[in-house]
């Protein structure tokens, strides 16, 4: 019987991918750690600088609320709302500056119709569908050694992989929008600004390494299908 693919030798295939999102990880969390403990010279909070962005762009009717967490700030496109976590509502530092500004910066890319973020949200319901069924089917494959069936769940969970990727272009458009309104609107200066894009830039590696993982996934589940046919 085929040995359980979890713990065939192609595993080794995922771990540049794994370190690269380990490294990620506690880079975005030492690069927020360091930039809370600068405060901006105009003590303007989290949610003050998303509120001056959200303004500045028409977009008034946006509400801000506060929710419990560390690092689980969000725009919801749904109900139309920018959720912030505690430190990043009331801080008055760099990084609760820069992650609040970046959030509105995914509301106004909703409320332009930025087509990236659009498509997006429109693969969610089928990307949730398919990490889901993936890997079962792709086990059921090759249990049953039917390798179109197999070859489909990898088909599956490379929406997955087309997710993240859609997801950069989101991210760095709105980091980008954040940059150029907190500068515009005369939120943060000089070396203020340059604290905000490295805690910004930090955030964005996390989803260059979710993407890479994706990808050695998807290369990891060929090499064990063709290892299994032969």
């Amino acid at each position: 019987m085929y040995f359980p693919f979890y713990f065939d030798m192609s595993i080794i295939v995922l771990i540049p991918a794994m370190l690269f999102a380990l490294w990620a990880s506690a880079n975005v969390n030492s690069t927020y750690k360091k930039f809370s403990k600068q405060l901006t010279s105009s003590r303007m909070t989290g949610y003050d600088a998303a509120r001056r962005i959200l303004d500045v762009n028409g977009l008034r009717h946006v509400n801000i609320e506060q929710i419990a967490g560390e690092l689980t700030d969000h725009f919801d496109p749904r109900a139309n709302v920018l959720r912030l976590s505690g430190a990043v509502y009331g801080g008055t530092s760099v990084s609760s500056v820069g992650i609040a500004a970046h959030e509105a910066g995914h509301a106004v890319q909703y409320a332009v119709g930025y087509g990236p973020m659009k498509f997006r949200a429109a693969i969610i319901p089928v990307t949730n569908i398919g990490s889901t069924l993936a890997f079962p089917i792709f086990l059921v494959g090759l249990l049953l050694s039917y390798y179109p069936l197999a070859a489909f769940g990898i088909i599956l969970f490379s929406l997955t992989a087309l997710f993240q990727a859609v997801t950069l272009p989101v991210e760095f458009n709105a980091s980008r929008r954040a940059m150029e309104a907190l500068e515009s609107c005369r939120v943060l200066s000089g070396d203020e600004l340059g604290g905000a894009r490295k805690v910004l830039r930090a955030a964005a590696l996390t989803y260059v390494a979710a993407l890479a993982s994706a990808l050695a996934q998807i290369l990891r589940l060929v090499l064990v299908m063709n290892r299994h046919r032969d």
